[in-house]
């Protein structure tokens, strides 16, 4: 088997996977969620072997495939990954057997259309990050918003799922219409929508700022940056565990990777000019989200907010101008996915039991619980960025580049870990420490066995990432030195 084929596989795979999961009886429930979850592992090994066949010398796109659907119209389909995407890819094939896990005894109806739902999911990201055409990218970015769309609004937790589906949907889609004119601006002005192509291409200072607007307005409200994060808290309390996993996980870093692969190297003039307004944006967003963290009486809502302000510091990073924190935004975000994946995962564990997130109910399950008090705190701690977890090295290394840069913002973002660590003690406290609040729950039960390897390969990933980060930044290294446009 060739490279290119197992890389095809790994793109097509998640879609076959779904295709033959639609054909089983579907009165057999245990056969298919057995199916999807040997379809999810196995697509997960692939992008590891692709990991391992990776050449982390090289700077251009590895694994090249084109099949030209649309020659005609210089519309071509693709497909590649870099040092950067590469960690998407595998962050995204990592999750998804989690999220079929996790959902594994809760889903009561149609568990079929569930799973494949997040099967489809699966496909639409790894596309997303692989794709190397500007029109195809914009395609399966927004495709993205369908099967989430449907996980949120049939399988939510609540009575307002339809009206969080429905904000989720229309706040990220309208975010995307001025991406859109920005993108047939581009293609009648060029004749091309290949990145390959478009990257070599320079646009007029006064062009550049008006479509680096244009896509600004679609990515900041994928990240989300403050004041577009509206529709996030909503949506992650209204969506099933599995909902809130994939979309804290991976649909956030859609913006943030968007901003990396297109505003740095297709505006960068635009870019530098609207630094200041960014960091600004992303000081904000660090400060208020926390503080807002801080009066949030759910659990999902509280994490939520925390996510606003994490990538707060990955915008931050991302626009410093420094290869340091470059590389440090990219290692955060895929921190961020694994840590807030874990937490949502807690939450679930909790909210399957009891049946409620308020933060009130809750109180001295460390006597009860002390399995489930052990990885809450783990989780917490890593949340706040303590040393040995995946979340020190990239906020370290953000603010280390931020501060060589601008040492009044690395002050200020700087307080923004003093929050998270003030929010991530505070919310243990009041849910494992105290007393037991027995007049609101009087049955306890500990993590089942199933949920303790859901949560422990988590455990096992941010340690490893905490301890030996050169690994990956040795990967993603050659690939960023072409993103840095100060």
């Amino acid at each position: 088997m060739t490279i290119s084929s197992i890389f095809l596989f790994l793109l097509s795979g998640p879609f076959l996977g779904a295709l033959f999961i639609s054909i089983l009886p579907s009165k057999d429930e245990n056969l298919q969620k057995s199916i999807a979850l040997f379809i999810s592992c196995i697509i997960f090994l692939t992008s590891l072997l692709l990991w391992l066949l990776f050449d982390s010398n090289t700077s251009f796109f590895q694994y090249l495939l084109t099949l030209r659907w649309f020659s005609i119209l210089k519309i071509n389909y693709i497909l590649g990954i870099d040092g950067i995407s590469l960690f998407f890819v595998l962050l995204t094939t990592f999750l998804i057997p989690f999220c079929i896990l996790v959902s594994w005894g809760s889903v009561e109806n149609y568990l079929k259309e569930y799973l494949i739902s997040f099967l489809i999911l699966e496909g639409l990201l790894l596309q997303v990050f692989c794709v190397l055409d500007l029109l195809l990218f914009y395609i399966f970015f927004e495709s993205v918003l369908l099967p989430m769309f449907f996980i949120i609004g049939i399988w939510g937790s609540r009575q307002r799922k339809i009206r969080a589906a429905y904000q989720f949907f229309l706040y990220t889609l309208i975010g995307s219409l001025l991406m859109l004119l920005a993108l047939l601006f581009i293609y009648f002005e060029t004749g091309t929508t290949d990145l390959q192509i478009l990257w070599h291409i320079e646009f007029s200072e006064s062009r550049q700022l008006l479509l680096w607007l244009a896509f600004f307005a679609s990515f900041a409200v994928k990240v989300p940056m403050i004041p577009f994060h509206i529709w996030l808290p909503e949506a992650h309390a209204e969506a099933p565990t599995a909902g809130s996993v994939i979309l804290a996980g991976v649909l956030l870093k859609l913006g943030g990777y968007g901003f990396l692969r297109f505003s740095l190297l297709l505006f960068p003039i635009a870019s530098i000019y609207f630094t200041p307004f960014i960091f600004v944006l992303s000081i904000v967003a660090s400060i208020y989200a926390s503080l807002t963290t801080l009066r949030q009486i759910d659990l999902k809502k509280a994490i939520a907010y925390s996510s606003v302000a994490h990538m707060g510091l990955v915008t931050l990073g991302i626009f410093s101008g420094c290869i340091l924190s470059l590389q440090g935004s990219i290692y955060l975000m895929l921190s961020h996915g694994l840590v807030s994946s874990a937490l949502f995962l807690c939450v679930g564990i909790l909210y399957d039991r009891y049946k409620t997130r308020i933060i009130k109910y809750y109180g001295g399950l460390t006597q009860c619980m002390p399995l489930f008090s052990v990885f809450f705190l783990f989780f917490s701690f890593a949340n706040l960025g303590f040393p040995g977890t995946s979340s020190f090295v990239g906020e370290f290394t953000v603010l280390l580049g931020v501060f060589f840069s601008q040492i009044s913002a690395c002050f200020f973002a700087a307080l923004s870990m003093v929050l998270a660590a003030a929010y991530s003690i505070w919310l243990f406290n009041r849910v494992c420490c105290g007393s037991l609040k027995y007049f609101y729950i009087n049955e306890f039960q500990d993590v089942s066995r199933r949920e303790f390897w859901i949560l422990i390969p988590l455990v096992v990933t941010v340690v490893w990432m905490g301890i030996y980060s050169s690994i990956f930044f040795t990967v993603m290294q050659v690939s960023t030195f072409n993103y840095v446009v100060f």
